[in-house]
This record gives C-alpha cells, sequence and structure tokens, in this order.
C-alpha cells in the first residue's frame, strides 16, 4: 500500500529545488544499511552534498549514486587519500567526507548474526564509533551526529566522551537514532488496528535494545487484550531480532534501519532549515530519568536538540517495564563511558 503520506515523501524527494543547503556525510556508506540510507538522502531535497566514507567500495557507491538526476553533489571517500577517491582525481580520507558537514549519519560496524544481542557487537563496534566521532571531533566539531551502529545504548556515550575528552562536546548535536523503534511500533500496532500506519504514532521511550524499548501503547487509546499487549509490546522490544532469523546469518535489519536513519536525517535537516514544529524521538543526554542517557520525545531547531520533552503518563503495565529496563540502560551506559575512560 502506497499511503498519502509516502506519496507526499515521494513527491518532495523528486523536487527540483532544494530548501536549504546541507551537507551529510555517511559513514559506513557501502555497508548494509549505508548503501540504501545512502541513496535515500541523495533524493533529498534538503542535501546539497552527500558525502560517502567507508573502509571499502565507497567511491563506487558515490559513483552509482552521481548518476541519480538530483541536486545534491555525491562524492565517495577511502580512509587512505592515496586510495581512490570519487569523483576520479577528488580528495580522499576521512577529513574530506566530514568538513563542512552539518549531520553526519553513522552507520558503520559489523551486523547482529542469529542468536548474537546488540551488546555481542561492543567490541568492533565501540572501536569504530570512537574512531569516526574522533574525526568529527577534528574536522565537524559542530555536526549533528546520527549514532544508528549497534550498540546505541553504549555508542552514544562513547561518542559524548571522546567529544568531551577534545573540548567540543554539544549535547544538543549528538543522537543516538531510535526511530526505528517508533517505525516498528506505528506499523505493528496499525496491523492490530486494522489503521494505516501513517495515521498512528506510538511514543517510544528508553534505549535501543530489547526491553531497554519501551512502546507506551496506553497512549494511543487502542483497545488489546492483555495478551495482545503483552504480545506487541515484545515484538515492538525484538523487532530486530524477527529480522535477523529471517534473513537466517545474511544480515540484520538493513532497509528498515535505513528508511528511519534517513527520516531522522531530513527531520533534522528541516529543523535545521527553520522548521518550528521538528518532534521525534532520540536517545540523547536527558535528565528527565536517573538514566544519564534516554530516548524520548525531543524539539529539534536550527542546532540540534533544542528540548528534551517528556514522555507523559504510563499504564502500570508500563511502569513495571520501565523498573526493569532502568537497571540494564544505565549499566550500558557506563559500560560505554568506561571504554573510553
Amino acid at each position: 500500500m502506497f499511503s498519502s503520506r509516502a506519496a507526499s515523501i515521494a513527491s518532495r524527494m523528486y523536487s527540483t529545488t532544494a530548501p536549504s543547503a546541507a551537507k551529510v556525510a555517511v559513514l559506513g556508506a557501502a555497508g548494509g544499511i549505508g548503501q540504501p540510507l545512502s541513496l535515500l538522502c541523495k533524493l533529498s531535497p534538503h542535501i546539497t552534498e552527500l558525502a560517502c566514507y567507508d573502509v571499502v567500495g565507497t567511491p563506487g557507491v558515490a559513483a552509482d549514486l552521481s548518476h541519480c538526476p538530483t541536486k545534491s553533489k555525491t562524492t565517495g571517500s577511502l580512509p587512505d587519500p592515496e586510495a581512490g577517491a570519487w569523483p576520479v582525481g577528488g580528495e580522499g580520507g576521512l577529513k574530506a567526507a566530514l568538513t563542512g558537514a552539518d549531520v553526519v549519519v553513522i552507520p558503520a560496524g559489523v551486523p547482529r548474526k542469529p542468536g548474537m544481542t546488540r551488546d555481542d557487537l561492543f567490541n568492533t563496534n565501540a572501536s569504530i564509533v570512537q574512531t569516526l566521532v574522533e574525526g568529527c571531533a577534528e574536522h565537524c566539531p559542530d555536526a549533528v551526529l546520527a549514532i544508528i551502529s549497534n550498540p546505541v545504548n553504549s555508542t552514544v556515550p562513547i561518542a559524548a566522551e571522546v567529544l568531551k575528552a577534545k573540548g567540543v562536546y554539544n549535547p544538543k548535536k549528538v543522537c543516538g537514532v531510535t526511530t526505528l523503534d517508533v517505525c516498528r511500533a506505528n506499523t505493528f500496532l496499525g496491523e492490530h488496528m486494522g489503521k494505516d500506519p501513517a495515521d498512528v504514532d506510538v511514543t517510544v521511550i528508553g534505549g535501543h535494545a530489547g526491553i531497554t524499548i519501551l512502546p507506551l501503547l496506553s497512549q494511543t487509546g487502542a483497545t488489546m487484550t492483555d495478551e495482545e499487549r503483552e504480545a506487541l509490546t515484545k515484538r515492538i522490544q525484538f523487532g530486530g531480532d524477527e529480522v535477523v532469523q529471517a534473513k537466517a546469518g545474511a544480515g540484520s535489519a538493513t532497509l528498515s534501519m535505513a528508511y528511519a536513519g534517513y527520516l531522522f536525517t531530513e527531520n533534522v535537516l528541516k529543523a535545521k532549515a527553520g522548521a518550528t514544529d521538528v518532534v521525534m524521538p532520540a536517545y540523547v543526554e536527558s535528565n528527565i530519568t536517573e538514566a544519564e542517557f534516554f530516548a524520548s520525545p525531543c524539539k529539534f531547531g536550527k542546532d540540534g536538540v533544542e528540548e528534551v520533552l517528556g514522555f507523559g503518563e504510563m499504564s502500570d503495565y508500563e511502569k513495571g517495564w520501565f523498573d526493569k529496563m532502568m537497571p540494564d540502560l544505565k549499566a550500558q551506559i557506563q559500560k560505554g563511558k568506561d571504554f573510553v575512560a
């Protein structure tokens, strides 16, 4: 089904004029998330330069994307500036990808396989995020960072600690992308209610892993039995596992995550361009709970997160999940901070 909202998005994506000028860098652009994410960004009217960076393959990805008839310029860089770039003869390396970036989206890292948790990815992906954010600190300290690399509950604190050490940390500009949790919640609840997911809006709070993902279904007014509520809650929390298992070792949620990452980036750019009504969930530094970082609705403005908003009333059922998740979430945050210490 191609909803009216989707049609509207598609129409805007093929617009011939961009409402603002912005450079977006995708770090991990040759990967399973990075390629479809880069394609969606190439279609955005808000992006005038798309910089693709990865350890392999990015000149080819950028060359491919550059054939799409949109206004944005596309570049592709590898870690070694001498190893090749797109356009041919252009400047390569992380510096070239990051310099002048307004938004840096980081899906880089290894994907999950069956039986793995997001936390199992920690050692590999933590090092990757640390290295890339060090580059951001040096070459684009004012950019908004949209971190997708798992485990997000730990990689966002890693990014914050790296930027603090470099003296350029701004909590308004460091975000974990939890948009996919909302996409899943809206999709699954829409199926349950027999409604278009575009007409469903579920607030999802907490973190981005298992039981730290808490959909506040009670706020939607949807009617369901206790068993249906339990099943929906768990499906939203472990929706990533559903994809990992279905792909049978061939990867994790890449296409839906790319879509969610694109939505997040697009909204950040709309706010940067002056839109005053951009509210979306993000995993950010927060003081609305005992956790130092927490996902909740945030109002975005020209400089990133303008205000971390509250999340309203929870049902007794949701309060039970909240109490279960907080120790896990705080431990995962500390694990990230300890990695950099």
